[in-house]
């Protein structure tokens, strides 16, 4: 943790939402004139998309039926930690960029599903901004999860964020059903092992839960709205959460628990900027402080 070079990491599974998250914070930074270094998490797998077919095809071959993104032999997760720990001392650090589709990749004269070349953080930002799947993570060697600070899980209710992948990779991506439950199945080892300990780290988690039923994932039509959603926001640390005032201000809320507050899922994002404005407010003012104090 940095008080001259903040960081705060958003983590999630993917189709857990947590790209909605990070547009809540873009528009914060924007209102707050907040210079962010962002980092993808997507940009610390080890294989670009070709390699990465290649090698589960090969793991397939060779009977392994696990071979995913979620694990340590898929990232850099010690990369990773380099650059929190790089960035929290010096405001700087190595990242790059993957380029998901065609879009993303023409500016830069590559292929889709690949890497730019490794570069420096520009110097100069207020603060570090991950949004990835590994923002949290702990093994025996590597420990992400001490250097944010501020660490948020996205977490939705486990068929919830099957139904979300489910629908982006079908109507976004093209894949289909079957395919996208092969890659579920898959991945299924590393999310227990990787995935899910990193929420014990978080310091706020939100899990969106829907009001309709949710069953079979598998044979759901659309995705559960927000309206048809609410929310739990749980608080690791309680203390100097203005709890009266965010019941006030959002329609419909209520406390669960002395550590968490229940919104309706419509109201997730004002919910978002009534809690993490004020944290951005006091992180930006330490900042200022220690480089006043240089």
């Amino acid at each position: 943790m940095s008080e001259r070079h903040p960081i705060i990491a958003i983590t999630g599974s993917s189709g857990a939402g947590t790209t909605s998250v990070t547009r809540t914070f873009e528009n914060i930074f924007r209102r707050e004139n907040v210079s962010a270094a962002v980092i993808e998490g997507d940009s610390f797998h080890r294989y670009d998309r070709k390699e990465m077919r290649q090698r589960q095809a090969e793991a397939e071959q060779a009977g392994d039926k696990h071979f995913s993104h979620f694990g340590p032999d898929n990232n850099l997760f010690a990369e990773l930690e380099q650059l929190f720990r790089s960035y929290g001392e010096t405001g700087t650090g190595r990242r790059r960029k993957y380029l998901h589709d065609p879009l993303e990749a023409q500016p830069y004269g590559q292929e889709p599903g690949t890497f730019t070349p490794w570069e420096d953080v520009p110097a100069g930002t207020d603060l570090l901004f991950y949004e990835g799947l590994h923002g949290a993570v702990v093994t025996d060697s590597v420990n992400v999860a001490r250097h944010p600070d501020l660490l948020i899980g996205v977490v939705p209710v486990i068929n919830l964020e099957w139904i979300q992948k489910l629908y982006r990779d079908k109507h976004v991506r093209g894949y289909s059903a079957e395919a996208v439950t092969d890659t579920i199945l898959r991945r299924m080892p590393d999310y227990v092992h990787y995935i899910c300990p990193q929420f014990a780290h978080t310091h706020v988690n939100f899990q969106r839960v829907p009001m309709v039923d949710t069953s079979n994932p598998f044979i759901a039509r659309d995705i559960p709205s927000a309206s048809e959603s609410m929310v739990v926001i749980r608080f690791a640390n309680p203390k100097g959460i203005d709890f009266p005032y965010l019941l006030s201000m959002v329609d419909g809320s209520f406390m669960s628990r002395a550590n968490t507050i229940v919104v309706p899922g419509g109201k997730m994002e004002l919910a978002m900027q009534l809690i993490f404005t004020p944290f951005i407010w006091r992180m930006m003012e330490r900042r200022k402080r220690a480089l006043g104090a240089l």
